[in-house]
């Protein structure tokens, strides 16, 4: 008996292991960057003293300039998104980064 329910749970600790990653997916550091980044251009562009009209076109400009930089094209950043907002507690630690990042920067004056 004993043997039977260590089997189990050494088969139900297997099963319960994390899903890797799929190819694809951006780093959580490159998420960082590129969210850090956005956030930046979305400060820019609401700073700027123009019609609402004139921001939303002004804004996709800046993102896909946030993209170009990195080297990411819009539809592996929404991906990978979407992949990191199925776990709260990931997207959490990667939002508490992305803050941080913007907390040096504005703290540094650049």
């Amino acid at each position: 008996m004993k043997k039977i329910f260590l089997h189990f749970c050494l088969i139900l600790s297997f099963s319960c292991s994390p899903d890797k990653q799929p190819e694809g997916v951006l780093s959580e550091d490159k998420m960082v960057q590129i969210l850090t980044d956005i956030h930046l251009a979305e400060g820019i562009v609401s700073s700027f003293p123009i019609h609402f009209d004139s921001s939303r076109v002004l804004y996709p400009y800046l993102e896909n300039e946030v993209f170009e930089k990195h080297a990411v094209s819009d539809s592996v950043f929404r991906a990978s998104l979407e992949y990191y907002m199925r776990d709260l507690r990931v997207m959490d630690r990667i939002y508490a980064r992305t803050i941080d990042s913007l907390h040096v920067i504005e703290s540094s004056g650049k």
